[in-house]
């Protein structure tokens, strides 16, 4: 199984990994600072063995093992054994953490006020959208949402990472946000992002380290997906 490096330390940028396998254009490793695509977060992209990585995806083998493969070009791949240097894309990174912060904190504030899971939501760097349950509305959402979550953004509130046994994390409610529970069975071991004093839940992706490092929100627009189904589309801007 490949490490998730990213996973403990979201600032990491530089790496070293020993390559695990290789096909027509890709290559896994035993370690990896790249947030592959899942979650509702864009990959990562920059640079492995000096090539370019355009796409990185989880797959698991036959045998049920979970590799984080990444797509490179540029050049010839490097041999299964070989110990390669990898290069994150910084600032496709923090943009991309600072937008999945903003959105938890968005759903922190939905959650607080009126109690209404998540059912779905997207990212690219510095814009998303994210659908909750309402049906309909609230009078006058879209304004008051957004003065809502820019209080908490300029209140700088830590944003810490803990780990937590699967069968403690899951026997509270608040910490599964989505409205279906999507974390699978095999994992033994919840990963919990705390914006501290607002906003719990189980997560994987990356994140800034206080709310004030994101900025601002803008909400763009808001639409109709259906009965019981509204999303909030936003884009995130500098304070």
């Amino acid at each position: 199984m490949t490490e998730l490096l990213y996973l403990r330390d979201a600032y990491l940028t530089d790496f070293t990994a020993t390559v695990l396998a290789t096909r027509e254009g890709g290559i896994a490793l035993d370690r990896t600072a790249f947030y592959p695509t899942g979650g509702g977060q864009a990959h990562d992209t920059g640079t492995l063995a000096g090539l370019a990585v355009t796409g990185v995806r989880k797959e698991r083998d036959e045998d049920g093992t979970e590799h984080v493969w990444h797509t490179v070009e540029g050049g010839p791949l490097p041999a299964v054994g070989d110990t390669v240097e990898g290069t994150i894309d910084w600032e496709r990174r923090h943009r991309l953490m600072r937008t999945h912060s903003a959105l938890h904190v968005l759903c922190g504030v939905i959650w607080n006020e009126w109690r209404v899971p998540v059912t779905g939501g997207n990212m690219e760097p510095l814009s998303a959208r994210m659908d909750f349950e309402f049906d309909p509305l609230p009078e006058g959402f879209g304004p008051r949402i957004e003065e809502l979550v820019n209080a908490e953004l300029a209140a700088d509130r830590p944003i810490a990472v803990e780990f937590l046994p699967r069968d403690t994390a899951v026997q509270d409610e608040d910490l599964i946000r989505t409205k279906v529970n999507m974390i699978p069975e095999s994992v033994t071991e919840i990963r919990i992002v705390d914006i501290v004093g607002l906003d719990k839940q189980a997560d994987g992706g990356t994140h800034v380290r206080s709310t004030a490092e994101v900025g601002r929100i803008r909400v763009t627009k808001l639409e109709n997906k259906g009965k019981g189904n509204k999303r909030v589309r936003l884009e995130v801007v500098d304070a």
